[in-house]
């Protein structure tokens, strides 16, 4: 599913390395968290995966798309028809209800509006929020903005799922039942689950850990 060779991404002049030659594999299905102190290099990699930015030299492959060539239109595609993100902060349009919300990725690809929202609120549905589809986010506590938000991450049937520091703005009963659907999304190995976490018991819920520092994977540990 995931394949980055030598894949670094450096900034400045003279340059500073946010990524270091870093190779790794990540079958499809699995769900990984990313850990490490800041500025160990999780948001660049995650940055690198959603095609937010380019690697400066190596390889970065996805589902077999070579992200590390791909032109404007080719990520535009990539990230509306492969990828959900799931922001630490929500990022849902406040003007929408959350219904619409969650089926607007279906809309702008261009899918049929009815069927659009029967996919919507059977998303919904799994994230156990189907009684809130008429409202809006400023009525939602955290953990329902986030689930939402995942609700909506999820929508287009991606083959890889971003969640960067998805409890980190939440309480620990919020964060706990975003985990739980975050768990559930991940058991069904639908998607590949990549989460950035810089807590040990979130990060331990996954199915491998991968632990940056200084740019670089550290080597694993007993």
């Amino acid at each position: 599913m995931i394949r980055l060779v030598k894949a670094s991404r450096t900034y400045g002049n003279p340059p500073v390395a946010a990524l270091d030659s870093v190779s790794l594999s990540i079958p499809d299905g699995e769900f990984v968290a990313i850990t490490g102190p800041s500025g160990s290099g999780k948001s660049t990699l995650l940055n690198l995966l959603g095609g937010l930015d380019h690697p400066s030299s190596g390889e970065v492959v996805v589902d077999g798309i070579h992200l590390e060539t791909a032109n404007d239109r080719e990520l535009t595609l990539y990230r509306r028809l492969k990828l959900g993100i799931v922001f630490q902060f929500f990022n849902l349009l406040p003007s929408m209800s959350v219904l619409e919300n969650v089926e607007l990725p279906l809309l702008l690809r261009g899918d049929d509006p009815r069927a659009s929202r029967a996919t919507a609120l059977g998303m919904l549905d799994l994230v156990g929020m189907p009684h809130r589809a008429t409202h809006f986010p400023h009525q939602l506590s955290g953990g329902e903005m986030q689930r939402a938000a995942i609700a909506r991450g999820l929508v287009h049937g991606p083959s890889l799922l971003l969640a960067d520091e998805p409890t980190g703005n939440l309480d620990s009963v919020n964060a706990s039942q975003v985990l739980e659907v975050i768990a559930k999304i991940a058991s069904r190995r639908t998607a590949t689950v990549i989460m950035v976490t810089h807590s040990d018991s979130v990060a331990a819920l996954a199915d491998r850990r991968i632990r940056m520092k200084d740019g670089r994977v550290a080597p694993e540990t007993p």
